[in-house]
C-alpha cells in the first residue's frame, strides 16, 4: 500500500511538472504566434488605401513620411523623391470643399466617380481614401500596399498608434524608456541592497537579523499600486520641486521607485551568497590577522562575487518586468530620452495601457503582443545570465 501511495505520488508530480510546462510552452507560443504576424499587417489602415495624380513620379512612401505629410510637416512633392509640386492633402470629410450636395448624388452614389475626378486633377493630390471608393477605372495612382516591416518595428523611434493614415510601431523609445528606469534603479539599488547584505550576513546581531530579515522580505509583498501611489503622491511633487521641473513625472521618479522595489530580491540572495563562504576561510584569515572588515571585504565578498552578481541580474530583472508603478510615476511620453529628468514610457506600460483600447487582430493588438515578445527575450536573456553566473565555481 505504501508503495503503492509513493508511485501514486510519484506519477501525480511528473503529471503536474509536464502540465505546468506544457501550459508554459503554449503561452510562449501564442505570444510569439499573434506578434508574427505583425509583419503581415498593412502600413496603411486597413481597408483605405494612398492615391496620387498619374503624372506623380513617387512610388511608395513610408510610414513616417506619410504621417509627416498628413501632419504638414513635409509640404512639397521635392522632399519625398517627387517633383516640385505642393502637396494636396485630401480626405474623405474634406468631399464637400470640392462639390456641391448635388454633384455627390443625393445618396452620395457619386462619391468614387467625384474622387477620380478630383485625383486626375489635382496634379499634387495624395488621397485618402476607403477601398470600396476606387470607383473601376480610377483615373489616379493607388500607391502600392506595403506591409510592417521589422527594421520599421526595431529601429523606429517614434510610437504613435493612433495615427492616422499609417500607424507608427517605432521600439526604440520603449525600449530606451525600459532601459533607462531599469538601469537608474540598478544604479540606486544596489549599493543600499549591498550594504544592508552585508550588515545583515556578516555584522548585525542574531536578535537584530530576525527582525530585519521578515521586514525586508514584506516588502516584497507590498503591492505594486501602492508603491505607485506613494510615488506619484510623495516622490513626484519632491522630484518637481527639488529640481525645478515643469513634472516631476520622469525617468528618475520611476527609478527611485523601482529600486525600493528592487532591494528584498537584492539584499535576500546577496546575504544568502554571503552567508554562504565556507567558515574555516574567514578564520584562516583572522588567523592571519585581517580584522573584520579587512576579512569581509577581500575574503568574504571576493567568495561570493557570483551570488551578488545574480542578486543584481535578478534585481535588473525585476525593475524591467514591473508595471503598475511605473505607469502611474514616469510620465507616459513615448520619446527617446536624453536625461534621468523627462518623461518615459516603458515596454510593460504600454502594454499595460493600451492592451484593452487595441482591436483584437488589427497591427495596434500585434504590435503590443511584439513588445510582449520583447520583454521575453530580455527577461530570458537575464535568466540565463543568473544561471550562468550561479553555475559558476568558487576558485
Amino acid at each position: 500500500m505504501r508503495r503503492f501511495l509513493e508511485k501514486l505520488a510519484e506519477g501525480g508530480l511528473r503529471i503536474s511538472g509536464y502540465t505546468t510546462s506544457l501550459v508554459i510552452l503554449l503561452i510562449v507560443f501564442f505570444l510569439f504566434k499573434e506578434a508574427s504576424g505583425l509583419f503581415r499587417s498593412p502600413a496603411v489602415e486597413e481597408g483605405y488605401v494612398l492615391a496620387v495624380n498619374r503624372s506623380n513620379p513617387v512610388e511608395e512612401l513610408s510610414p513616417e513620411r506619410i504621417k509627416r505629410i498628413f501632419d504638414s510637416e513635409i509640404t512639397n512633392w521635392s522632399e519625398t523623391g517627387g517633383p516640385d509640386e505642393p502637396i494636396t492633402v485630401f480626405r474623405l470629410s474634406d468631399l464637400t470643399d470640392y462639390f456641391t450636395e448635388s454633384e455627390l448624388g443625393p445618396d452620395f452614389e457619386y462619391v468614387p466617380a467625384r474622387i477620380s475626378e478630383l485625383v486626375a486633377r489635382e496634379k499634387g493630390i495624395i488621397a485618402f481614401i476607403p477601398r470600396t471608393y476606387v470607383a473601376p477605372g480610377f483615373e489616379g495612382k493607388i500607391l502600392p500596399e506595403q506591409t510592417i516591416t521589422p527594421g520599421e518595428f526595431f529601429t523606429g523611434t517614434e510610437w504613435f498608434p493612433t495615427a492616422t493614415p499609417a500607424p507608427l510601431f517605432g521600439l526604440v523609445p520603449l525600449l530606451s524608456g525600459t532601459l533607462l528606469v531599469s538601469l537608474g534603479a540598478i544604479l540606486l539599488s544596489l549599493p543600499f541592497g549591498m550594504a544592508v547584505a552585508v550588515y545583515m550576513a556578516e555584522i548585525a546581531r542574531p536578535g537584530v537579523r530576525k527582525v530585519l530579515k521578515p521586514v525586508i522580505e514584506l516588502l516584497a509583498g507590498i503591492p505594486s499600486v501602492v508603491y505607485g501611489f506613494f510615488g506619484l503622491v510623495v516622490l513626484v511633487p519632491l522630484i518637481q520641486n527639488t529640481f525645478g521641473l515643469p513634472v516631476g513625472e520622469t525617468a528618475f521618479a520611476g527609478s527611485v521607485v523601482l529600486a525600493v522595489m528592487a532591494l528584498p530580491t537584492i539584499i535576500t540572495v546577496a546575504e544568502d551568497a554571503l552567508r554562504n563562504t565556507p567558515r574555516s576561510m574567514k578564520e584562516a584569515s583572522l588567523a592571519l590577522g585581517a580584522t573584520h572588515w579587512q576579512t569581509i571585504y577581500k575574503v568574504v565578498i571576493p567568495y561570493s562575487a557570483s551570488g551578488i552578481t545574480s542578486a543584481a541580474v535578478l534585481g535588473i530583472g525585476r525593475a524591467i518586468g514591473e508595471t503598475m508603478a511605473v505607469l502611474m510615476v514616469t510620465g507616459n511620453a513615448a520619446v527617446i530620452p536624453t536625461t534621468f529628468f523627462e518623461p518615459v514610457r516603458t515596454i510593460p506600460a504600454t502594454i499595460a495601457a493600451e492592451l484593452g483600447e487595441a482591436p483584437a487582430g488589427g497591427a495596434h493588438y500585434e504590435a503590443l503582443f511584439m513588445l510582449g515578445a520583447v520583454l521575453f527575450a530580455i527577461t530570458l536573456l537575464l535568466s540565463l545570465a543568473v544561471e550562468y553566473i550561479s553555475s559558476k565555481k568558487h576558485l
